[in-house]
């Protein structure tokens, strides 16, 4: 039987965190900030300019983001309120279950939501460049960073994040070197951000003919997509561009024509690359913005002790951090060193089902901040 006063006591805290969330929110002034963009949006000419229209497309996408959800919330804890109420007057016990039932729903709705404001860094609401690197061993690292590129490409379709390849490097007789994505999506860069580190994997290797135990190595790496960055480049004395052909996907024109742009920034030694636009102009401007996020994470390592630990000389993760480690042999567990969390669904994990190491290291971030 549902204890019928627990429920009350139940309700009164659903409402006092939704009010405690739209303080920190400051909701009023993110409905304020909608509907100016509502308003630009229904300005004639508004579609002129694409690349500013879009942006204010982003903006209030975000926006409702973090709005809607609260709202729906809202809402749904109001009809706890009077659903409880009339029970309480001739309600039976099938109400009540039925009241425990949404009770135990809009928590779990509220918990994630108050998870999303743990992401309360400048970057962390907007878009980022993901990037996978096989650590050292050749095929078999090559082959788990490709591994790890199906995982997050899985974790993309599931969340409804829009992947698009700006980069990739396939590995001589299997796997990948390296891939590149631009992600697009709600908090995109403050999840993502939480799986930047070396990922190792233990299993029985489809490449070894004796069917040894091997261990491999990936590195994640994940960029803010940043619009203005007050950072100086000399770009003519500092930076060095080379071109060439892709060698990807894309027909006879991308792989016949040198499209495909190289930056390397000679002071620090960081080199990005892009070459998934068929224009040599686009794929400039793209790894401009990438070489001048690099430079600006790279300034931010210096003055942030945890990211510090994450970053080598030139920019790139270094291998010695380790976050989570795959065992697919002799058993099977995923387990994060930073939070401890285990599971043994090697293959729902595999598969893109990785939000609750996501969410577990956003808790131990934020406990860890109020220490």
């Amino acid at each position: 039987m549902v204890e019928r006063e627990s429920l009350k006591q139940s309700i009164d805290s659903l409402r006092a965190r939704i009010v405690s969330l739209r303080d920190s929110l400051d909701l009023p002034a993110r409905q304020a900030e909608m509907a100016d963009l509502e308003t630009r949006m229904g300005v004639p000419g508004f579609w002129n300019n694409q690349e500013a229209a879009q942006a204010v497309v982003a903006k209030l996408k975000a926006a409702k983001g973090v709005v809607t959800p609260v709202q729906e919330i809202s809402r749904g804890v109001e009809d706890l309120e009077t659903l409880h109420e009339l029970a309480e007057e001739d309600g039976g016990d099938d109400t009540f279950a039925e009241i425990a039932r949404e009770v135990e729903r809009i928590e779990g709705d509220l918990d994630r939501l108050e998870l999303r404001t743990m992401l309360s860094g400048p970057h962390d609401a907007g878009n980022c460049y993901f990037a996978i690197h096989a650590g050292a061993g050749g095929t078999e690292s090559c082959d788990w960073a490709e591994m790890l590129l199906r995982m997050y490409l899985r974790y993309f379709e599931r969340n409804g994040y829009k992947a698009q390849e700006v980069d990739r490097l396939d590995g001589e007789e299997a796997g990948i070197r390296s891939a590149t994505l631009y992600v697009t999506g709600p908090c995109a860069y403050g999840y993502l951000s939480c799986e930047r580190g070396v990922h190792r994997l233990v299993r029985i290797s489809p490449y070894d003919s004796q069917s040894r135990r091997h261990t491999s190595f990936a590195s994640v790496d994940v960029i803010p997509e940043m619009e203005d960055i007050d950072i100086d480049i000399d770009w003519e004395k500092d930076v060095r561009e080379d071109t060439f052909c892709a060698s990807g996907a894309g027909g006879q024109h991308v792989n016949k024509t040198a499209s495909a742009v190289r930056l390397v920034h000679k002071p620090t030694g960081i080199v990005v690359q892009c070459q998934n636009e068929r224009s040599q102009h686009k794929n400039r401007a793209e790894a401009r913005k990438m070489l001048a996020a690099k430079l600006y994470q790279n300034e931010q390592a210096k003055r942030d002790a945890e990211l510090a630990k994450m970053y080598g000389e030139k920019g790139e993760i270094a291998f010695g951090n380790q976050i989570r480690s795959y065992v697919l042999y002799p058993y099977q567990l995923v387990r994060d060193e930073r939070t401890e969390l285990k599971s043994p669904h090697t293959d729902r994990i595999l598969d893109g089902e990785i939000q609750e190491f996501i969410d577990a290291y956003l808790r131990h971030r934020a406990s860890a901040k109020k220490r």
